[in-house]
């Protein structure tokens, strides 16, 4: 009771001293206002020197600097008293008990970083199918108490999630999901992705600085695994301790339960895992935390997938810590302190920032200076601290993509554009060929592509879209590294020498190309309106998959708002008539693009050919006004095609290329009836002619440059 009564009068005193502190301030705020009131301050200056000549600007400015103070002075008090009655909202226990069953964007007890996403049953995605080399991870909102200096008392822990790895029956997958303690604000390391789970890279594995210890699920077998996947146990390293195998395959999209249990008595670290009501599996390890691991720690789950993927899907959560820290009145103090001197020292800080901003404020008056250059550093800068914030692309340096591309020799050239080259390399520490785009040098709409690039496609995740891997823009060079597409573009094989695409192979291929559109107009968080879509930016990959690429016209846009005014950009053939009337870009213009797209897919005939009279579009709608719709198709597929799919694309392709916007499906229109889930459109038998009216002045002009040479190709 004592002891109580002491801390009460001593919470007394305290507070006491504190309000004597604030109404000082805040008395000498008032007070100094008071004094300052305009005819005042000038007639107590003439008083004290009458023949002062005190002119107008003079006195304003004085005025203006005065009242800075007073609003400092305000400020500063008003903080004052914020800051302190927080710290009395502080809580000085930490048994930390939590229970997750159905994540929502309310659940605040948990946060949710890199890739991770919550999905509409109430899981947590991890990681997706969309693409690799991706890293999503949750951690619990708060730190962790493991051990108490005082009493030297250890925590029993347990946690228990429930999760599902779904490799799709791919014969290839990775990488694996795994639960960890680490210290206190423990971040995403960059060049994590892959088997680092998220947790390493590089320069931090099997440091014992790391101060990290884990239970993995791994997927994927890696050079310091063994040589079957496991659960294993790890400390300050992705070298499990002890491991026991564990088949992803068997168990590919069903419910695991995990339970991680920690004795310190015993300083046994156990995981039990189980797969609906077959038995449990266990593992466990002798291992003391408190030699391992800081006082307070982070815990959270990670998951990560490399060169190949697989879906990490987490279903709940659940942990409970026995140690609850009381800290003693010395330590609280101490804390008090400590958390006082800081948020007074951010309250001076943020006064300071008020006062500085009337002072710029101030100055922007009377100048404005615009430099060019400090503001393209700026952007660069921001890109650089962008990214490497995350877990997916990272940055190399030009020595590296120099190393493996042969020092961009031409033999290792895969393509040449308006923009630069393409050239095949090898990164060595990855273990995976990469195409890396070379933006020309002193290329100023190039820069403004390679910005426009790696910022937007750096945020999108879709398998048919191309993956980006890297950036880098060292010594004076601009370079975006790719995954390697070994089947090349969709051009080469439709125009070109290649052997010819199949039918089955043509049709999975402009599904692929409306997946990745669809994506982009309706399904990301804003929509993308891509600009420039063309036969030569589908990219193939392995299993011939459509992965559609080059983002460096695309332009981001709110979902609700409608065309947006911007520069003649793309390639003619692919332009839609009202964009290039208005040049205004929309969905309906990417959709119109799409159209022409899939008609070159099932004719094998260019969009723009000097050898015919007339264009593609035109050409196909005469045939399908006169009956003819199917002598369109490609000669060279003889009888191996599909005559209902054939007669699908080229209709859909008409339907989206259609001349009056108006009447264009969106995207996703287009997709129900390529999968057969809609009926076919009724188009008329001759290609309408629709008006568009030429912008004006005002509205053309808009906020990016006007059309250049440099942003309009030629179709091919």
């Amino acid at each position: 009771m004592s002891c109580i009564l002491l801390k009460s009068i001593r919470q007394r005193i305290f507070n006491a001293q504190v309000n004597f502190v604030t109404a000082k301030l805040v008395g000498c705020a008032n007070a100094l206002q008071r004094s300052l009131s305009g005819h005042q301050i000038k007639n107590q200056l003439l008083a004290r020197n009458p023949s002062a000549n005190i002119s107008k600007k003079s006195f304003s400015n004085f005025h203006s600097n005065s009242l800075i103070m007073i609003t400092f002075c305000s400020t500063f008090a008003n903080a004052f008293n914020i800051a302190i009655f927080l710290v009395f909202l502080i809580p000085f226990s930490h048994s930390v008990n939590f229970q997750v069953s159905r994540f929502s964007p309310d659940v605040t007890v948990t946060l949710l970083e890199g890739d991770a996403v919550i999905n509409s049953l109430g899981e947590i995605n991890l990681t997706s199918l969309d693409f690799g080399c991706r890293v999503g991870r949750i951690i619990y909102n708060g730190k962790v108490p493991l051990w108490d200096s005082n009493s030297e008392i250890l925590a029993d822990f347990t946690s228990r999630f429930s999760f599902t790895i779904d490799t799709e029956k791919q014969k290839e997958y990775g990488n694996g999901i795994a639960f960890f303690l680490a210290p206190v604000g423990f971040q995403i390391p960059p060049n994590s992705a892959a088997g680092f789970l998220g947790l390493f890279n590089t320069s931090t594995t099997d440091s014992t600085q790391s101060q990290i210890v884990s239970i993995e699920f791994d997927s994927f077998v890696n050079a310091w695994d063994p040589q079957y996947e496991h659960v294993g146990i790890n400390k300050n390293s992705l070298r499990s301790l002890v491991s026991a195998p564990w088949n992803v395959t068997l168990h590919s999209g069903e419910h695991a339960d995990a339970w991680i249990v920690y004795n310190s008595t015993t300083s046994n670290l156990s995981v039990f895992w189980s797969y609906g009501s077959s038995p449990n599996s266990s593992l466990s390890l002798q291992i003391n935390l408190k030699e391992v691991l800081p006082q307070w720690v982070t815990v959270g789950i990670s998951a990560s997938t490399g060169k190949y993927y697989e879906q990490h899907i987490l279903q709940s959560w659940e942990f409970s810590s026995s140690l609850d820290i009381s800290e003693s009145d010395k330590s609280r103090a101490k804390k008090i302190g400590l958390r006082v001197g800081i948020t007074l020292s951010g309250c001076i800080l943020v006064a300071g920032a008020v006062v500085a901003a009337f002072v710029v404020l101030g100055k922007c008056r009377y100048g404005n200076v615009n430099d060019k250059n400090n503001l393209e550093t700026a952007k660069l800068t921001s890109i650089n601290e962008d990214l490497e914030r995350g877990a997916g692309p990272r940055r190399f340096s030009y020595n590296d993509l120099a190393l493996a591309t042969n020092n961009f020799s031409d033999e290792r050239k895969l393509g040449q554009g308006g923009f630069g080259g393409v050239y095949k390399g090898y990164l060595r520490d990855l273990d995976i060929l990469v195409a890396v785009k070379k933006f020309s040098t002193g290329s100023k709409q190039g820069k403004k592509e390679y910005i426009t690039e790696v910022k937007i496609i750096s945020m999108l995740r879709h398998r048919n879209l191309v993956q980006l891997i890297g950036w880098c823009h060292d010594q004076g060079e601009f370079l975006l590294v790719y995954e390697f597409m070994p089947n090349g573009s969709l051009d080469y094989h439709l125009f070109g020498r290649r052997t010819q695409l199949a039918w089955t192979l043509r049709y999975k291929i402009a599904q692929g190309l409306a997946s990745a559109l669809l994506y982009l107009h309706e399904e990301w968080e804003q929509c993308v309106v891509h600009r420039d879509i063309k036969s030569s930016n589908v990219m193939l990959d392995s299993g011939f998959n459509a992965k559609l690429g080059d983002f460096g016209l695309a332009r981001l846009m709110d979902h609700e708002l409608g065309p947006r005014t911007t520069h003649l950009a793309g390639t003619f053939g692919y332009l839609a008539p009202e964009y290039i009337s208005t040049r205004r870009a929309s969905r309906e213009s990417d959709v119109y693009s799409f159209g022409v797209v899939a008609l070159e897919i099932a004719t094998g005939r260019k969009s723009v050919d000097e050898q015919f009279e007339k264009g593609l579009v035109e050409w196909v709608w005469d045939l399908y006004g006169n009956g003819g719709l199917m002598s369109a198709m490609d000669e060279r597929m003889q009888t191996d095609f599909d005559a209902k799919q054939v007669e699908c694309l080229m209709i859909v392709g008409l339907w989206c290329a259609h001349p009056d916007r108006n009447v264009r499906p969106s995207i996703r229109q287009a997709s129900l009836v390529l999968n057969f889930e809609a009926d076919l459109p009724k188009l008329p038998t001759r290609m309408p002619m629709a008006v568009y009216h030429a912008p004006s002045i005002l509205s053309a002009s808009s906020t990016e440059p006007s059309i250049t040479s440099s942003s309009i190709n030629m179709g091919r």
